[in-house]
């Protein structure tokens, strides 16, 4: 396991659910909360190992719900449901075109968002439901969408800062032939 991937993913989930609690003005303009942990899973499960999206789903799920009105644990499940079937499938995927990752983040951002709503009915709980519920839905996977490209910008250059530079070629052609000896 990557040790420099799973701190920089933890970090990353731990920031992101400190600026959803601390910044209100998004909630504010979209009329909705922005979820920061679908497109790092997203992230994590396209360029990361099975553990470190288990890792990412149960720190980060666990996270947002001590933070939330939500029953503890509620996010854990759908988290981790987005990230298995991404990594699952993560070489049939684009992953490295923008739009790609924007259209899978949105997705994902939209199914996790859809599966806690899902979970937190069975639960016996009775979150607020109206035709306004659409609309925050649908800010909340467009703006999942967009931050997805842009976690796949950030931490691409946050593991390349901190991470060894992989060594170069070879310093011979390999269809050359060395003789050796006296003539």
């Amino acid at each position: 396991m990557n040790w420099l991937g799973t701190i920089l993913l933890l970090g990353t989930a731990f920031c992101g659910v400190f600026a959803e609690a601390v910044f209100d003005s998004p909630r504010r303009w979209l009329g909705a909360q922005i979820n920061y942990l679908p497109p790092l899973m997203v992230y994590a499960a396209l360029t990361a190992s099975v553990w470190q999206v288990a890792a990412i789903a149960v720190c980060g799920g666990l996270w947002v719900d001590s933070l939330s009105g939500n029953p503890l644990g509620v996010s854990v499940l759908p988290l981790l449901g987005a990230g298995l079937v991404l990594h699952r499938r993560r070489e049939l995927l684009l992953r490295h075109l923008p739009y790609a990752q924007f259209v899978i983040g949105t997705l994902a951002t939209g199914g996790v968002t859809l599966l806690t709503l899902v979970l937190l009915l069975t639960l016996g709980e009775r979150p607020l439901l109206g035709w306004g519920t659409l609309w925050q839905g649908a800010m909340i996977a467009v703006a999942g969408g967009l931050l997805t490209p842009f976690m796949f910008w950030m931490l691409g250059a946050l593991t390349g800062l901190f991470s060894y530079q992989s060594a170069a070629g070879v310093s011979f052609r390999l269809d050359r032939e060395i003789k050796r000896g006296r003539y």
